[in-house]
């Protein structure tokens, strides 16, 4: 992994984004540090995406910083710099369909600057941890939802990144796959790896991450250790905290059944 700057994992001051008169993201304040494991937590439209693409530099603010393991994005040459030393899932993944797995990845490789036989054998160990293997010669749009997943972690994953973004990692994937993955997660967070999580399964969340930042319409309502979002809450599971959170679950009736 490159770089030992001073300061945080990831550091957003006051960050705001807004699409037209819609306000995705306001006044966003938090501070994560190196090595830390946080699960970013959100009903739908609530923010998560929008803060993971522009701490990704997808996305500009519209107010506030972003400082990503010690830099800001203020020009093409810093944010080629913080791109170089992060990895991304993203939630729509945005992989190459008419590439077959072991060349999307060496494509990947190369653009982060690793020789090709750097990028297979990372390919090949990738494969066997994840259970990667179509036949030879699939394409990329015949692989299963799962398989695609799984490839899109393991493209995020590739370069060696010091910082990693996880958009619905566990989204389709199979019981089986999803332990795997989940100890890979844990295995780069004993090594110092930062990783930041978004998920719906939140039974999963409260497994992994010993941090937990919740947002709702593009606020932030809290950052805390598991423990701590206990103590607020009576000793209450993390679902029943973020239901609580939102207002509670509708009755779930219809009229007609």
């Amino acid at each position: 992994m490159e770089g030992n700057d001073a300061g945080g994992a990831l550091e957003l001051i006051g960050v705001s984004r807004r699409f037209g008169e819609h306000v995705a993201v306001d006044d966003v304040s938090l501070s994560i540090e190196r090595g830390g494991f946080v699960g970013l937590l959100g009903r739908n439209g609530a923010g998560k995406s929008t803060i993971i693409k522009m701490a990704t530099g997808l996305l500009p603010v519209s107010g506030g910083r972003i400082r990503v393991l010690g830099t800001e994005f203020t020009d093409e040459e810093s944010a080629i710099s913080i791109k170089r030393r992060i990895g991304a899932m993203p939630e729509d993944m945005a992989l190459l369909d008419r590439l077959t797995g072991p060349q999307f990845l060496r494509f990947v490789g190369r653009l982060y600057g690793l020789e090709d036989q750097v990028i297979d054998e990372r390919a090949r160990e990738l494969g066997e941890t994840l259970e990667l293997a179509p036949a030879p010669g699939t394409l990329i749009a015949d692989y299963s939802y799962g398989m695609k997943k799984k490839l899109a972690l393991g493209s995020a994953l590739l370069h060696g990144p010091a910082l990693v973004f996880l958009d619905e990692p566990f989204e389709g994937i199979d019981p089986i796959a999803g332990r795997t993955i989940r100890g890979l997660l844990e295995g780069l967070r004993s090594r110092g790896v930062t990783l930041i999580l978004t998920s719906h399964m939140l039974e999963i969340v409260e497994k992994l991450c010993p941090l937990i930042a919740i947002i709702d319409k593009g606020r932030l309502l809290g950052f805390g250790t598991r423990e701590e979002w206990r103590e607020r809450h009576r000793g209450a599971d993390l679902e029943s905290v973020f239901v609580e959170l939102m207002g509670g679950a509708k009755a779930g009736a219809l009229s007609w059944l």
